[in-house]
């Protein structure tokens, strides 16, 4: 999985907010549809939307999960 639809964004963001909510600090990782997303990714893709938003005035279609520093940023859950 290389990107989320804004659909799949918005769930993966709903549950990190809501375990945030309930455990008082953000998961390590997301699964959206048996993929793992890391913390640092999910976060970074939560600044990129808002950058977006900020300046395009509107949600992107799709949000890229791209990796930081050439590691693999998505991990298939079996």
């Amino acid at each position: 999985m290389e990107s989320l639809t804004l659909e799949q964004y918005r769930k993966m963001v709903d549950k990190v907010l809501e375990f945030k909510r309930l455990n008082g600090d953000l998961p390590e990782y997301a699964v959206v549809e048996g993929c793992r997303i890391d913390k640092r990714e999910y976060i970074d893709m939560i600044e990129r939307v808002n950058k977006f938003f900020l300046q395009m005035g509107r949600n992107p279609g799709s949000v890229d999960i791209t990796p930081l520093d050439d590691v693999p940023t998505v991990e298939i859950l079996i």
